[in-house]
């Protein structure tokens, strides 16, 4: 994998770049929808490729190794065999999903004994098992296997967290450096720099992460609850610390307002459940704010979606037949609404990118954040 910074913004520290992987390239910043069972829900890969143009999408080691399972994706040649999609992939560790299990599972210095959500089996993630499981997997940029702190968080339970992280990281290291990728491309290892919201925490962490020289790293433990204020002050301390020539994926944000920002602070990759999650409960992010479609309001707007933004989803139909499948419990409803909202989000990152080339992203940046988070 190779990144190329072109272009950094004169207000703000946002930068437009270029990522090179084995199944195609990403254009900087970049947000990647989530596909965490192989699967981006309730939108095809067609629509993906075609209606919302996603350069790369997520999967999840955690969802993966349970179903399908390791013996299916590796007879099938990896998750880009098996489901169809031909650009790159990005795979979570499964470090949050566990995280999320706190009833059912026991952290060590071997590993993560966890309990199946599924079954009830028991299963250890260590940091050696996590390195095999993304090479069957196949994904182009794959996570390392870290411990994702809850908020609040005591001191020093996150101060031990985070030197166990760092012991974890150097295990993944070893492991993926001695290993080769099954499918004849090369995989990328991204490190996560964790330390909640204490700022010396941080600092330590993210020097230890731009030491290791990875090609690309991680800021996770962020958008668990925190405010978004210190959101924004851990993020801006650790972009200023890790490499300018690599590039920088922000965890689990968020918002759009909240990419808008991060993207300002010299965040480069970005992904999150919320355009597709809130999407099948009604909730849709419009060029011009937010709209929830099961108001009575939309029941005689048959205006498109979003006439501003293009695209099937968002032209085709009217936000009165939206309304409509939303209230008829229609499956198609979702559908389109997932499909709108992640074409929203594309749509947002690109032209983040249009003004930091221009040298305009600033002043563009601080008059979208307000107008995209508007209710309608």
């Amino acid at each position: 994998m190779t990144f190329d910074l072109l272009a950094q913004d004169p207000a703000t520290k946002a930068r437009a770049g270029r990522l090179e992987t084995a199944h195609g390239t990403i254009e900087t910043p970049i947000f990647m929808p989530v596909g965490t069972a192989g699967t981006v829900k309730a939108v095809s890969q067609h629509t993906l490729k075609e209606d919302i143009n996603a350069q790369i999408i997520l999967g999840n080691t955690y969802h993966l190794y349970l179903r399908p399972g390791l013996d299916v994706l590796q007879a099938a040649g990896g998750l880009h065999k098996f489901n169809g999609w031909d650009r790159p992939i990005l795979t979570d560790s499964g470090g949050y999903q566990v995280y999320s299990l706190s009833n059912t599972r026991k952290i060590k210095e071997e590993g993560v004994k966890f309990r199946s959500h599924i079954d009830g089996s028991q299963h250890l993630f260590s940091p050696e098992g996590v390195m095999d499981i993304q090479r069957v997997i196949g994904a182009d940029i794959i996570m390392a296997f870290d411990e994702c702190t809850p908020w609040p968080c005591e001191y020093d339970y996150a101060a031990r967290s985070l030197d166990m992280t760092h012991r974890w990281l150097q295990r993944c290291i070893q492991r993926f450096d001695s290993t080769e990728g099954l499918y004849g491309y090369q995989q990328t290892l991204f490190p996560i720099v964790q330390g909640s919201t204490y700022k010396d925490l941080r600092i330590k962490s993210a020097e230890f992460i731009a030491a290791q020289g990875r090609e690309g790293n991680a800021i996770g433990g962020l958008s668990v609850g925190e405010p978004a204020e210190l959101m924004y002050e851990m993020t801006e301390l650790v972009c200023d610390i890790l490499p300018k020539d690599k590039p920088r994926y922000l965890m689990g944000v968020g918002t759009p307002a909240n990419i808008l920002e991060n993207i300002a602070l010299g965040v480069d990759m970005f992904d999150c459940v919320m355009p597709t999650r809130n999407a099948r409960n009604g909730m849709l992010f419009t060029t011009q704010g937010i709209m929830n479609v099961t108001n009575k309001k939309w029941s005689t707007d048959f205006s498109p979606i979003d006439a501003e933004l293009g695209g099937h989803a968002s032209t085709f139909y009217s936000r009165a037949y939206l309304r409509h499948l939303f209230q008829c419990q229609e499956m198609l409803g979702p559908q389109i609404a997932s499909a709108h909202n992640l074409a929203f989000y594309l749509w947002l990152v690109k032209e983040a990118r249009k003004q930091i080339v221009a040298g305009t992203f600033g002043p563009w940046k601080d008059r979208m954040v307000k107008q995209v988070m508007t209710r309608l």
